[in-house]
């Protein structure tokens, strides 16, 4: 059995999908299996797959119901001890990630094993994100791990369940969390970036922005009593400097931002 499951999701982005598998293909180690999801592409993504099918452990293209019934297709599929979620356009950082992990988690066994990212964006800018070494229940209400820098135990699904494909954008946060709700203690920090994460997608885009923090905000509610939701977001406010605890307040609430919209732009953008 491999350590290691590489799911990679695509849909019409040939060009990213052969960027993503140069980056697997390239990894100085090679006891892992790769498989693909395709949501029935109309470019030239089945021609990239064909092209690199020596290198592929399996590969379907197929319609789907969207992004998180793909990856349940994968976590299906997967036969690795860990699985890891590498969606098309996103790249594993450097050839010797693998074998970084590989020597981490034969030393610090734990069933999430999540590590920091590289986030790319449109503009060609970028910038990295590197969670806390330990995460308490506070980390979740405004932050949350990059997907495609977690190995995550697949027993952890057998147990508990696939993604929840009710959840356009936040399937792979409400795992995470309800994980850490049941697991506290299994994540650690593996202190080395994985991914170049491609954020240039569906959720960056801004029209997306506001529901992807309702859904959010549903997720959290739906693991914690009210009093607990409170305290979290009481916990997260607090740190914040005056400005920005404002503009957050604004912004969660319609009323207040009706009623200081001639002001807003003035003293919160």
């Amino acid at each position: 059995m491999p350590k290691l499951s590489i799911i990679t999701i695509n849909f019409n982005d040939e060009s990213g999908l052969e960027k993503t598998i140069q980056s697997v293909i390239s990894q100085t180690v090679s006891d892992f299996e790769f498989i693909i999801i395709d949501g029935g592409s109309t470019d030239n993504s089945v021609n990239v797959l064909n092209q690199f099918a020596d290198k592929i452990t399996s590969w379907i293209s197929e319609k789907d119901k969207g992004i998180y019934d793909a990856q349940n297709k994968g976590i299906e599929k997967a036969s690795g001890d860990y699985l890891l979620f590498l969606n098309s356009g996103d790249c594993l950082y450097n050839e010797n990630v693998l074998k970084d992990f590989y020597n981490f988690s034969s030393n610090n066994h734990r069933k999430i094993i999540y590590g920091n990212a590289n986030v790319l964006n449109k503009d060609g800018s970028s910038y990295i994100v590197i969670p806390p070494q330990k995460i308490d229940i506070n980390f979740w209400y405004a932050s949350t791990l990059t997907h495609q820098a977690v190995f995550i135990e697949k027993k952890l699904f057998k147990k508990y369940g696939f993604y929840n494909t009710e959840y356009k954008f936040g399937a792979d946060f409400d795992f995470l969390f309800n994980m850490f709700l049941k697991e506290t203690s299994e994540f650690v920090h593996f202190d080395q970036f994985i991914c170049n994460y491609d954020n240039t997608g569906l959720t960056s885009q801004d029209q997306y922005h506001k529901m992807i923090i309702a859904e959010k905000r549903v997720i959290i509610k739906s693991y914690l009593s009210r009093r607990q939701f409170n305290r979290i977001r009481k916990n997260y406010l607090s740190g914040l400097s005056f400005k920005r605890r404002y503009t957050v307040i604004i912004r969660e609430n319609a009323f207040l931002r009706t009623l200081l919209k001639p002001f807003y732009k003035l003293f919160f953008s």
